[in-house]
């Protein structure tokens, strides 16, 4: 059991059938009348965000999501396969259930898949990825003064910006979080 009181960001619990997780809280002390704890939360199968506020002694019941490292094998149509390192058990994804930095994601790559009592809603995929840029226009001499970036297309499909010095067939690294180019790799 978990109170309203303990809760921090990322925390999960049930309330009213339904496994939340904490987005953002914060601690609200009025001048008068009593305390208590506004928080942000994330229904974890329904990917619903609800502002809601709790007595600090409320009680909920922990949820525990289950994080298992599978690797990305292939996909059919709208279903994605993910291969248990261990049991080499297939497990199927709908494309629903991925999340916009997914397409980050190439073969053969170890992500963590997030499920709840064995049903599976997301997947988060490595933090940071190595990928060849395959289309980009070719930098020009002298436009290096400012930070300026040009598009360019990934071996997944995914665009991205990078500085005008990357060339096609370049590895690049990225953050799968923001999307953004950290540097050549």
């Amino acid at each position: 059991m978990i109170t309203a009181g303990d809760f921090r960001n990322g925390v999960t619990f049930e309330e009213d059938g339904n496994v939340l997780q904490v987005i953002e809280f914060q601690h609200v002390k009025p001048g008068k009348g009593a305390a208590f704890v506004r928080t942000k939360t994330k229904n974890v199968i329904t990917g619903s965000v609800i502002e809601k506020s709790y007595n600090p002694t409320a009680k909920f019941p922990t949820a525990f999501i289950e994080r298992k490292d599978m690797e990305y094998s292939y996909n059919d149509g709208d279903i994605y396969y993910f291969m248990d390192s261990e049991t080499y058990e297939m497990t199927p994804v709908n494309a629903s259930d991925l999340g916009d930095n997914f397409k980050f994601v190439k073969e053969n790559m170890v992500c963590k898949v997030l499920s709840y009592k064995g049903k599976v809603f997301g997947v988060e995929p490595p933090t940071f990825v190595e990928l060849v840029v395959t289309q980009t226009d070719p930098g020009f001499a002298g436009n290096t003064a400012t930070n300026a970036l040009k598009p360019a297309t990934l071996e997944t499909g995914a665009e991205i910006k990078v500085p005008l010095f990357i060339e096609e067939g370049e590895l690049v690294q990225i953050d799968t979080r923001t999307g953004e180019y950290l540097g050549r790799a």
